[in-house]
């Protein structure tokens, strides 16, 4: 009796066969949506670079959290321009703060959806750094302090989760010791903890408006070179108290994204940056990709290469498609 031949095709002639074999699941439970808040009443400002997005006020943020919450998505990330900046970033610990604020008006709007709220410096500073300038340089240690504070800023103003991106040594460890003494032992960090100095970041800067007034950020995040750095920092983020731990950008380094859920097996965030959304946006614009295809191979690339949460400005698009089952 001639050997049977095995025909892998044989579980791709139907669709629902290809659903029962599916390795791989992407769901709205996967998803993380980052939004941008601002100073003011009614605004919805378009952010050019990235078509579809907004710069919202806190009324428009409500109504954006509603929204979202109602598609399923569990959680914001939350970033915020401030009215004013400094050398130091005041208004990022700020109790009456942008981000505290819109914590606040969401947590009483839609109490149920999570919000993430980013740890950083570099939208709140005159210089556009991520840390405090010193005769032109960052300094490291003398960020922790104005990091922790920001952290736990949040952390009283409601946020359920706080989201260091600075990439300064040490500071998961600064930011769980102020929340832990200020009381705030239940509240988890999840850490940008391989953070690469990218080029993607391009339209996030002009949405943030974080630009650098000199020199560049390759001083503190990642060299996109380096894999087993990113194992190392990874290991010291943990080692500080991270809960959740991150890779960004998320398409141009899936292979880092592999490799830390491998070595680790903790929860993982891929965050697919600015430049990724805009480049499937200026092509599906210009008719050279399916969006809605493109859209949902790229986050399920993501969540095959290892990520758990897939922090993405295609949320909601995707959930739509999710919820009638468009795959």
């Amino acid at each position: 009796m001639a050997q049977a031949m095995f025909r892998p095709r044989r579980l791709r002639e139907k669709a629902l066969l290809r659903r029962l074999v599916r390795e791989t699941r992407l769901s709205v439970d996967d998803l993380v949506y980052p939004v941008f808040a601002v100073h003011g009443r009614g605004v919805r400002e378009p952010i050019a670079s990235m078509p579809g997005q907004v710069r919202m006020s806190i009324d428009e943020l409500q109504k954006e959290a509603k929204d979202a919450a109602g598609m399923g998505i569990p959680a914001l990330l939350l970033f915020g321009l401030p009215e004013d900046k400094d050398p130091r970033g005041s208004e990022a610990y700020a109790e009456d703060g942008i981000v505290q604020q819109a914590v606040r008006a969401v947590k009483d709007t839609v109490s149920d959806l999570l919000v993430v709220t980013d740890v950083c410096l570099c939208q709140y500073t005159s210089h556009g750094h991520c840390g405090v300038v010193e005769q032109g340089s960052v300094r490291n240690d003398a960020t922790l302090e104005l990091l922790a504070r920001v952290a736990v800023s949040h952390a009283e103003a409601g946020a359920d989760m706080v989201a260091p991106s600075d990439m300064m040594d040490g500071r998961v460890g600064a930011i769980r010791e102020a929340l832990d003494e200020g009381g705030f032992v239940d509240t988890p960090i999840m850490a940008y903890s391989a953070k690469y100095a990218s080029a993607f970041y391009g339209p996030f800067r002009e949405a943030a408006d974080s630009t650098p007034q000199f020199g560049d950020r390759r001083s503190y995040q990642m060299d996109p070179a380096n894999g087993v750095e990113a194992m190392r920092e990874i290991a010291l983020d943990l080692d500080e108290g991270a809960d959740i731990i991150m890779v960004k950008p998320a398409l141009p380094y899936l292979d880092v994204v592999s490799r830390a859920k491998a070595e680790f097996g903790v929860p993982l965030a891929a965050y697919s940056v600015s430049g990724e959304y805009a480049m499937i946006k200026a092509a599906a614009q210009l008719g050279w990709l399916d969006e809605k295809r493109v859209m949902i191979e790229a986050l399920t690339a993501i969540r095959r290469a290892g990520a758990d949460i897939v922090i993405t400005y295609f949320a909601k698009d995707a959930a739509r498609l999710l919820e009638h089952g468009e795959r």
